[in-house]
Order: C-alpha cells, then sequence, then structure tokens
C-alpha cells in the first residue's frame, strides 16, 4: 500500500476546515434533495464509502470524487470562479512587478547618407 503524503496525513488546518466546510456543503445539498449516500454513489459510480468520505471532507479523497459529487448535485458551475487568474491579485501584482517599466528608446538616425 502507498505511503501517505504528509499533506494528507497532517493537512494545514485552512485546508482542513476548506475540505470540511466542502464536505458538509455537499451534505446538505445532498439532503436538501433527499437523496440518499447510495443514490449519489450510484451516479457517480463509486462506493456509498468514497461520498461518505466527501462528505467528511477527508483529504486523502481524491479530487475527482468531490468534483464527481458537486457534478451529480449540479453545483458543478459554481467552481468557475476557483483559481480564476483575473481573481488573482496577488499573482496579477508579481507580474506587474516582472513587466519592464516602458520600452527601450529608439536611436535616431540622420538621413545624412
Amino acid at each position: 500500500m502507498p505511503q501517505l503524503s504528509p499533506l494528507v496525513q497532517h493537512p494545514p488546518a485552512a485546508l482542513e476546515q476548506a475540505l470540511q466546510r466542502l464536505g458538509r456543503n455537499i451534505r446538505t445539498a445532498r439532503l436538501r434533495r433527499r437523496w440518499r449516500l447510495e443514490d449519489v454513489a450510484e451516479r457517480m459510480g463509486v462506493s456509498r464509502f468514497t461520498v461518505a468520505d466527501v462528505e467528511r471532507g477527508k483529504p486523502g479523497t481524491s479530487i475527482a470524487a468531490y468534483l464527481g459529487a458537486l457534478w451529480v448535485l449540479g453545483v458543478l458551475d459554481q467552481l468557475e470562479a476557483v483559481a480564476d487568474p483575473d481573481r488573482d491579485e496577488e499573482g496579477k501584482a508579481l507580474e506587474a512587478a516582472r513587466q519592464p517599466g516602458q520600452a527601450p528608446r529608439r536611436h535616431r538616425f540622420d538621413d545624412d547618407f
């Protein structure tokens, strides 16, 4: 059995909280639809244990399982804004800092031949 990465074994608190929040949101969406774990699992093509892991926000569960649950629930389009380059203010600031301030000046040539 492959060894789990340190990120999965001991995730940073912010990551753990984000996964748990996402799992709770997925569970709420499922319950509002009055679907059982088995219903979502069947639509996703996975076991009910995988769906339960998603709803618990387990860090070792694949991103495909999280996205599959969102897709089955019809809310995958809400991820559109995640990591949107236009919303990455820090990245845009770093990119702008690397850009040259102005174009190099052109040399004027005489028409004197």
